[in-house]
């Protein structure tokens, strides 16, 4: 018989764990426009340190105002940043 705290806890650590079906590609981004990442956050108002999660795909979400502000300093689609790659289910 399974302890439901033992199955709670692989539950909730199964989810945790499960990366991210969304790549962010906002490193080639800032090599395609020739931008330094503390350019963009000066220009977009958002720290470096935030934009570096962000680029490291070490955040769960994103407002669309900071999306439509990358993609116009950028001057890209939200579709050059962010890419669905379902192989990780």
């Amino acid at each position: 018989m399974y302890n439901i705290k033992n199955y709670l806890t692989y539950i909730i650590s199964y989810f945790i764990l499960l990366p991210m079906a969304i790549e962010v590609n906002l490193d080639m981004m800032l090599v395609k426009r020739k931008m330094k990442l503390n350019e963009l956050s000066e220009r977009i108002g958002i720290s470096v340190t935030n934009l570096s999660l962000l680029k490291t795909g070490k955040v769960k979400g994103m407002r669309f105002s900071t999306l439509e502000a990358i993609c116009r300093e950028l001057e890209c689609q939200p579709g050059d940043i962010l890419e669905y790659v379902p192989d990780y289910i």
